[in-house]
């Protein structure tokens, strides 16, 4: 018996020995080291792209089910994650704060994690979850109350669990985080109930404060501790107390370059919606309206939280044009260094990475009545009379002049992730064209209720389709080709070197698309609308595929007409692993 204890109790350590630890060279070396998947965006620059070329054109007609993992219970809803996959386990998070450890060759679960949420959360639209991260030991995730967890990537116990902010107050949390350096870097969530956007950065092995940087002016970062400065010039851009409740959500998370050593996030709208409260003077007064730095790109410094750069995508933005939409970094075919950004305000973006500054912006979708066009500078040419009216100037003060606006608030592109191939030097843009009637109502702001003074109804703009999978030339702006949709598309994409495009579609479809012709080479139907995102990676000599199934986000709760264009999708919660096999792959 005493032999079989300590046989068990060194087999017991062997295998604990055995976790392979997690380093900041592993991070950094995401993209090209096929056999597992250990950041957002299958690398820090998030270009979803796998130089995997296992399963290619040829052959992706042979892509099987290798094994499906069911979420379980009846809390469906909205399953918007990216798995991680190290050390023979796949890491997926769930709708209501939930985390799973599955067996990546069996699809068993090994471990779950339920974060118990208080009564009384805010989340804006729906209860999702984007994904993980993994550093050291630890796996880490945030919650809809705000909170970040640190978690035994073996065992799912607890390591430590901060404060993000005060969900009372509106502020969630929905990103996947990002790490850099030994560094957790979070945003935070709530942009509709008049909170602050912030980027906070946190020792990730004890999850104590380094630094935190507000992004909307007048706001005092912190750096170990200690005041450092503030966000801006306070009341350049912002009247009066405004910049207080002045929104900016980073909602999103972030990306990182290594060559510039710059974090990028975006920031989402300023509060309330209603533009004309926020008035500080006119266009032609520079930009003393603009209302810094919502949505807006910002560069900062991983190491301080000092914003290196900023480029705002929708001065005295008044639309919703959130401006948290990823920002992806690549080279150019000229061998230039480049960011590029698909916004929620219609147009796709070229920045230089060195210093953010604007290269060039061209539309992605078909209908843009809020701007003519961008000049060279980078700021919209506004179309005035497309701004939602003045309620104060109204005859009865309770409601502006409505407009018709397109896209709609919701975006010419939402959260869903674009994926750029280096190979075609192209980027797969999931974009949706809508538009809306939208309107300003008065407003005050009341800690932990809906700030924004505007009404609206989104809208179809044509019968034959919502959603469009787009593939962009980021050098011309040109459009190489267009899948088209019924419903919105709000899933992720991927690419890879085998000349594959994989997303999904509301309907449930996983579709692989030639990257050069947009041809419909293989589908998949996961019985459940798809608003996750693929990953590809390899495994004793295969290539698998996963991508998660669970329709539900923003567009069944904010989307008007569209909501009951697609209101007999079915949620879900189904996680799907294909491979091709060995004896199929030269077929």
């Amino acid at each position: 018996m005493n032999k079989f204890i300590l046989a068990l109790t060194a087999s017991m350590m062997t295998a604990s020995l055995a976790y392979a630890q997690v380093t900041e060279a592993d991070l950094a070396n995401d993209t090209a080291s096929t056999k597992d998947v250990l950041t957002n965006g299958m690398g820090r620059h998030l270009q979803r792209y796998s130089p995997l070329e296992l399963l290619n054109k040829e052959n992706v007609d042979n892509l099987l089910p290798a094994w499906a993992f069911s979420l379980g219970g009846e809390k469906q809803r909205g399953q918007e994650t990216q798995p991680i996959v190290h050390d023979g386990v796949m890491y997926i998070t769930g709708s209501y704060s939930r985390i799973y450890a599955i067996d990546v060759k069996t699809g068993a679960e090994l471990w779950q994690y339920d974060a118990r949420l208080p009564e009384g959360i805010l989340p804006c639209c729906d209860v999702v979850n984007r994904g993980a991260a993994i550093y050291g030991d630890n796996i880490y995730f945030g919650t809809l109350d705000a909170r970040m967890v640190a978690l035994n990537a073996k065992t799912g116990d607890v390591v430590w669990n901060k404060k993000i902010a005060d969900y009372k107050a509106g502020y969630s949390y929905t990103a996947a985080p990002l790490i850099v350096n030994g560094l957790i870097i979070t945003g935070n969530s709530g942009g509709e109930f008049g909170i602050v956007g912030e980027v906070q950065a946190r020792d990730a092995e004890t999850g104590e404060m380094v630094w935190t940087r507000p992004v909307i002016e007048g706001h005092m970062g912190t750096l170990n501790g200690n005041e450092s400065t503030m966000t801006g010039t306070l009341n350049a851009t912002w009247p009066g107390d405004m910049w207080k409740t002045g929104g900016g959500a980073t909602w999103l998370g972030g990306s990182y370059d290594a060559d510039t050593d710059t974090l990028v996030f975006g920031t989402g709208n300023p509060a309330p919606w209603n533009s004309h409260l926020r008035d500080a003077g006119t266009p032609t007064e520079g930009n003393k309206g603009d209302n810094l730095y919502a949505a807006s790109r910002l560069g900062i410094d991983p190491a301080t939280g000092e914003i290196k750069w900023h480029f705002q995508t929708t001065p005295r933005e008044g639309w919703d044009y959130d401006g948290v939409n990823e920002v992806v970094a690549y080279e150019d075919r000229a061998g230039n260094k480049r960011f590029a950004t698909a916004d929620r305000n219609g147009f796709f973006y070229v920045l230089n990475r060195e210093d953010g500054k604007f290269v060039s912006a061209t539309p992605f979708v078909k209908d843009i009545t809020w701007a003519s066009g961008i000049d060279e500078n980078g700021r919209p040419i506004f179309n005035e009379d497309n701004r939602p009216g003045d309620p104060a100037a109204a005859a009865d003060g309770n409601k502006g002049e409505v407009v018709f606006s397109s896209p709609s608030f919701l975006g010419g592109k939402n959260w869903m992730p674009m994926a750029h191939s280096p190979k075609t030097g192209l980027f797969y843009v999931p974009s949706n064209e809508w538009g809306m009637d939208i309107w300003n109502e008065p407003i005050t702001y009341k800690k932990g209720a809906a700030y924004l003074g505007s009404g609206f109804t989104i809208k179809p703009n044509y019968e034959d389709h919502i959603g469009s999978l787009k593939a962009i030339d980021p050098d011309t702006g040109d459009i190489k080709w267009e899948f088209k949709n019924d419903s919105p598309l709000w899933g992720g994409v991927m690419t890879t070197a085998g000349g594959l495009v994989f997303t999904g579609t509301p309907e449930g479809k996983f579709i692989a698309f030639d990257d050069e012709t947009g041809e419909e080479l293989w589908s998949f139907q996961t019985g459940s609308g798809i608003v996750g995102q693929p990953i590809t990676w390899e495994q004793d000599g295969e290539q698998y595929v996963t991508v998660i199934s669970g329709w539900g986000g923003a567009v069944p709760l904010w989307g008007g007409e569209v909501a009951k264009k697609v209101s007999y999708l079915n949620q879900g919660g189904m996680l799907w692993t294909f491979r091709l096999p060995q004896q199929l792959a030269s077929n």
